[in-house]
């Protein structure tokens, strides 16, 4: 087998954890950077932890404690002179990320891969002012980055594409399914989407249209229902184009397009609201049940990712490559 890449990390929140899990469990060597090297005991056992947990669900090729012996955890920065690539997740912070790109630019190669988890910031405004713009990318996972397959790979203004596709095929190699943009814009693919989505569920609650349980119910059993099979193209390849026309010209223009937050939100989150994290949400929870909701959701994501690996997704992508 060839020799693996050394990949870095920069920050081991919950996000970064999960991250360095996925990365090391397909294989690598992982080098993560802290703030603080205090934070190194509890995020070594928050790893091995997601690592057993794949060892369990049967995917892991090596058993845990195998595994997590290839995790270094550093706070200098020099540690990670020699990888290839670095990917950060740290908070949602231009000036703290820009902090640390610096920081990177002085001890690794011009031409190593710096990757920002971020999943708003603009990767085009990453890119201002560094020495080597061409070689950062936003690479954006989802939670629980170490059982999801998804992944958006994105250019900035000044990506060199050839690095992009570089962490595509590293991406494959780390069981993930990754969407390449090849232009910047805020929100990606997925946020863009959800956020549309999210405006016009609150427009129904609030308008008095359907309550929260409703708008959850509808979407589970309707969306939920298709869109692990398929993406919105396909299903309405699958369901027959015409229609869909009809409805949009009907539709479109009676859905929501405010550009102010739901004043409901702001009050949830002006109340302390975090959702289950504190048990306080959308929905009523005691700490007991929020916990539940908790571990059934990383079920839930085991099973998901069994499912949608059982459906292939690139039928024809020969022909596709060809037509477009």
């Amino acid at each position: 087998m060839a020799e693996k890449l050394r990949i870095g990390t920069v920050g081991l929140g919950l996000m970064g954890s999960s991250i360095a899990t996925c990365i090391l469990a397909a294989g690598h060597q992982v080098t993560s950077l802290v703030k603080d090297i205090i934070e190194a005991p509890s995020a070594r056992q928050r790893i091995y932890n997601f690592l057993v947990e794949l060892e369990k669900e049967e995917l892991l090729s090596e058993t845990s404690q195998t595994v997590i012996e290839r995790l270094t955890i550093t706070d200098l920065v020099q540690d990670l002179a020699e990888h290839e690539v670095v990917i950060e997740s740290i908070i949602e912070s231009v000036e703290e990320k820009k902090k640390v790109y610096q920081a990177l630019e002085s001890v690794i190669s011009p031409a190593a891969i710096i990757g920002s988890n971020t999943s708003a910031i603009p990767v085009s405004v990453l890119q201002q002012g560094l020495k080597n713009p061409e070689r950062l990318l936003g690479i954006h996972w989802a939670e629980p980055a170490h059982i999801t397959r998804f992944m958006e790979v994105i250019c900035g203004k000044d990506t060199n594409i050839i690095y992009a596709e570089k962490i595509i095929a590293l991406a494959e190699s780390w069981g993930k399914e990754p969407s390449l943009l090849r232009k910047d814009i805020r929100g990606f693919i997925t946020n863009r989407i959800m956020y549309a989505m999210l405006r016009e569920a609150f427009n129904l609650v609030e308008n008095g249209y359907a309550t929260v349980e409703d708008v959850d119910r509808s979407l589970r059993n309707d969306l939920g229902y298709w869109i692990t099979f398929a993406g919105p193209f396909r299903f309405m390849d699958l369901t027959g184009i015409p229609a869909y026309l009809t409805v949009m010209q009907d539709l479109f223009p009676e859905l929501s397009n405010t550009s102010s937050a739901p004043l409901m939100m702001e009050k949830l989150v002006a109340g302390g609201a975090k959702g289950v994290s504190n048990a306080k949400g959308f929905y009523l929870y005691t700490s007991e049940t929020a916990a539940q909701w908790e571990k059934l959701f990383t079920e839930f994501s085991y099973d998901i990712r069994k499912l949608a690996e059982k459906y292939p997704q690139n039928i024809g992508e020969e022909l596709n490559r060809t037509a477009h």
